[in-house]
């Protein structure tokens, strides 16, 4: 109102409204009778005489209509009250966010940008103001809070990255996609490399950039796992004037390997037999022809075989790949994968892939990813007698036989490597932990009580590698279990049927089949029942 409107008293009856410096004052003369009164026509007095957006005071009009009944006597009673408006500043306990807490002006001053930046800068908030949002604060009409300035959060370095400069490598780090199946390819030709090849850049981890929080106090980042190259690497050197560059030293085979590369010698016999004896070699081999019965070949690197492994022992520790067939009580084992044509009444165990182009026969395989068979043989492919074991899948245009060859048995959902090797690392972070706590409490006490021996720094240097293991570490199990929990989703697949005698086993639910099935999957669904899935999408139980 006015100051011309404000000194002339608004009222009814014996009922004045004054305007008192910043209060409205209902002023009530003496009567012996008064107009019933409520705090309704209260109110509308008010926002007539024009304090509609003053602060209603509740307890003065409950005052107001209680005496003006009650009591005859002239009274007065502060009924309305002028306010500015008022904000406060909040920050977050890590200082990544502040806000105002708006109480909007009740007939008083306004909320200006300089009131705002004046609290802004009382309660210490420099950085990261957003304007757009203080002016919405500013033209609050109901009591609000809203975030008004944040943080600029730190970018946290990233980890070492090892990048392959040459295009034709022995790959020994297994890739998984996202269904938890190995992407498989055969050996073909092996690689070569003269001394001297550049083979491996690593990019080593950054630092990170520091953000700055709302009171412009630097934010650091975690630096990225500054993971080195492995410490055993044979064939291969660091670069002259580079270490972060890996180079044959000798002529080879690459292998890539989990951080780091290998060159291994390689070597090439026409067959192996009586008169060639058995071979054990560091390195790669390549045998032209057959190896025959008895006869042993034991390499760290890959086995490629042109011809037929009849009844003989192979160990490769990396990948094995057989040109024809491997028959007559052969063994054949790898840390990698196997691929051959056929196989008859023999073993074979691949640490990722088993692929067979044609048939396997009354024999045992067990592969940790995967185990493929009728690759290039769709019609005549198929798995009869035997044991097939594998993690994630077992394909086969046919399983089993309608004839009198024996059982058939397909498991998936075995991985004793991988529960093996989660048990080890959950040992060592659960020692890493240990570690980390005893390094924190040495840091705390040298912090604390002075440190004259200048120990502090190594202390923190300890604690700091033993964090970056301990979050390598971590990645690795939470790995592991990724690829555990992919178990669920294990498959038996038949593009063509099932029939004769076979059992079928996920995890631990085994079933004997009691009648053929055509094509379509075999799957395990939630509550632990083993599902056929025909071609055109309709699942059975498999009782």
């Amino acid at each position: 109102m006015s100051e011309e409107e404000a000194s002339q008293p608004q009222g009814i009856d014996s009922l004045v409204l004054s305007e008192q410096g910043v209060r409205v004052v209902a002023q009530v003369s003496p009567a012996e009778s008064r107009t019933p009164l409520t705090g309704g026509t209260v109110r509308n007095l008010l926002d007539q005489a024009g304090y509609g957006a003053w602060m209603i005071l509740d307890d003065g009009i409950g005052v107001l209509v209680e005496r003006w009944e009650g009591s005859p006597e002239g009274f007065e009673v502060p009924i309305a009250e002028k306010r500015d408006a008022s904000v406060m500043v909040g920050v977050a306990a890590d200082s990544s966010v502040a806000w105002l807490q708006v109480a909007p002006a009740r007939g008083g001053k306004s909320l200006q940008r300089a009131d705002v930046a004046r609290a802004l800068q009382q309660a210490g908030v420099v950085f990261g103001i957003d304007e757009k949002a203080v002016l919405v604060a500013c033209k609050a009409v109901m009591p609000t809070k809203i975030e008004v300035a944040f943080q600029k959060p730190p970018v946290d370095g990233a980890d070492a990255e090892f990048k392959l400069l040459i295009k034709t490598v022995a790959v020994r780090v297994p890739q998984v996609n996202e269904d938890g199946l190995i992407d498989f390819r055969e050996l073909g030709d092996i690689p070569f490399v003269q001394p001297g090849t550049p083979l491996m850049r690593r990019i080593p981890a950054t630092q990170g950039v520091p953000g700055r929080d709302v009171r412009g106090n630097a934010v650091q980042p975690t630096p990225g796992i500054d993971t080195p190259f492995a410490n055993v690497l044979k064939g291969v050197r660091y670069s002259p004037g580079d270490f972060n560059v890996l180079e044959a030293d000798i002529k080879g085979q690459p292998v890539q390997v989990e951080n780091g590369m290998l060159v291994e010698d390689l070597l090439s016999m026409d067959s192996v037999d009586m008169d060639s004896g058995n071979v054990s070699f560091d390195g790669s081999i390549q045998i032209k022809g057959d190896v025959l019965a008895n006869m042993k070949v034991k390499v760290t690197g890959n086995i490629v075989v042109g011809g037929t492994v009849e009844g003989a022992e192979l160990e490769a520790g990396g990948d094995i790949q057989i040109g024809r067939g491997i028959i007559a009580h052969a063994k054949v084992k790898a840390e990698g994968a196997v691929s051959a044509k056929f196989v008859e009444n023999s073993e074979i165990s691949a640490g990722t892939v088993i692929s067979i182009d044609d048939m396997v026969l009354q024999s045992e395989l067990q592969a940790l990813n995967q185990v493929i068979v009728g690759v290039k043989a769709q019609k005549r492919g198929r798995i009869v007698g035997g044991t097939t074991r594998s993690m994630m899948l077992v394909r086969a245009p046919q399983i089993g036989a309608d004839d009198a060859s024996g059982l058939t048995t397909v498991q998936v959902g075995v991985n004793p490597i991988l529960e093996a090797k989660l048990l080890e690392v959950q040992a060592e972070i659960a020692k890493m932990e240990a570690e980390q706590e005893n390094l924190k409490k040495a840091v705390q006490h040298l912090r604390a009580n002075g440190d004259k021996n200048n120990v502090l720094p190594r202390a923190q240097a300890a604690l700091q590698q033993a964090l970056q293991a301990w979050a390598k570490l971590l990645k690795e199990k939470n790995k592991l279990e990724e690829q555990l929990a992919m178990f669920q989703d294990a498959r038996v697949e038949v593009s063509q049927c099932v029939e004769g005698s076979v059992a079928l086993i996920f995890g631990k639910r085994s079933r004997r089949l009691q009648k053929p099935y055509d094509a379509g999957a075999f799957t395990l669904d939630p509550t632990g029942h083993i599902l056929h899935v025909d071609s055109r999408g309709s699942s059975t139980v498999v009782t």
